[in-house]
């Protein structure tokens, strides 16, 4: 039998290296079409519908929902702002009780801050008193424990290798032996990986579903080291890994598209569920290395598959161009991964679905 692999295909060398072309003049093609999309979207801002003159800031009020209520493409909020690149990623905070005024005078609308005399008083610039940019208590969890582990970070977390007394399960005020344990960190998060997670494109496991099982304080250095449970929503044993606990910060990015095209897929929906809808949280395959940043806003689409036509008797396979119909906010990101909040969509939210610059 004829190996494709090791044989060369007339006029495109082996099997393995015709499809490695393939992907990579399709990744080409791509990225001149998002390119172009990019250069033709140097329009005017466009306003929403009923936009107000001004808005008070209360508290619940989000950046994203402020700036619906502004523009009919939220993520535009930057411009609405006139904000360079390093304001994008240090905005101006926004605390209740602000009032936002929208400036029409110009050619394009500008939002600014009213300047209002007040009474002298201490005032605290503190960030957890800034408005965030998408709903807080939704994506909380996702900021102060692990729901994905990248395989690299799989592959060098500490592990459980036996508990006090030789139990099967420990619970709080446990302790347990952990070895791989490096640097100064005290405290830390328990978890337990399940399934990997695929890269639809590659086929290959990007990372592991993360189980967060509780908290864990380090006691005495050593190899292993001794580690005492503070807390656990489940009993932990042996084999489960360890992560630096981390802090969660306040999301308050300003949303902005990417500067760049950039396309990718959804990797994971978070609860193993097929499909899902507004305010739920995916993995896209995508990460720092590729271009992501905080705040990012991507557009989602779904591939439109292909349809038969008929002429006579003549049939052929006509292939639909993807359809858009939603937007995600990246609010955490890691090397190769990032967690993005579906934020407006017409219809659920899938696996391999893509995702790239609006």
């Amino acid at each position: 039998m004829l190996d494709f692999d090791k044989n060369p295909v007339p006029g495109l060398g082996t099997l393995r290296e015709a499809k490695m072309m393939i992907r990579i003049i399709s990744a080409l093609l791509l990225s001149l079409s998002t390119a172009c999309a990019l250069a033709q979207d140097a329009k005017p801002l466009q306003l929403a519908d009923n936009a107000p003159d001004r808005h008070t800031v209360v508290p619940g009020d989000t950046l994203w929902g402020i700036s619906g209520k502004f523009l009919r493409e939220p993520y535009r909020w930057p411009e609405l702002w006139r904000m360079n690149k390093e304001q994008i990623k240090n905005p101006h905070r926004i605390y209740p009780g602000q009032v936002l005024v929208l400036d029409r005078s110009g050619a394009d609308p500008q939002l600014r801050i009213e300047t209002v005399k007040v009474e002298p008083k201490v005032h605290s610039e503190q960030l957890s008193q800034a408005i965030p940019s998408i709903p807080q208590n939704i994506i909380e969890p996702f900021l102060s424990r692990p729901q994905v582990l990248e395989e690299d970070g799989l592959k060098d977390a500490p592990k459980i290798v036996a508990t006090q007394e030789d139990r099967v399960y420990i619970g709080p005020g446990g302790r347990v032996y952990v070895s791989g344990m490096k640097g100064d960190v005290k405290l830390w998060q328990v978890f337990r990986p399940t399934k990997p997670v695929i890269d639809p494109e590659t086929k290959e496991p990007i990372g592991h579903e993360a189980f967060y099982l509780g908290t864990a304080k380090q006691v005495a250095e050593g190899d292993p080291a001794t580690v005492d449970i503070i807390s656990a929503v489940q009993e932990i044993g042996v084999n489960d890994r360890l992560i630096p606990s981390p802090r969660a910060d306040i999301v308050n990015y300003a949303p902005h598209r990417p500067s760049k095209p950039i396309q990718g897929q959804v990797a994971a929906i978070y609860g193993g569920v097929k499909e899902t809808g507004r305010h739920s949280i995916v993995t896209l395959n995508r990460g720092k290395r590729d271009g992501i940043e905080n705040g990012h806003v991507l557009a989602i689409y779904r591939n439109g598959g292909e349809r038969v036509y008929r002429d006579g008797n003549e049939t052929s396979n006509i292939k639909l161009p993807p359809e858009r119909y939603g937007l995600v906010f990246v609010f955490r990101v890691f090397d190769r991964i990032s967690y993005a909040l579906v934020m407006d969509v017409s219809r659920p939210v899938v696996v391999s679905d893509i995702v790239r610059t609006p």
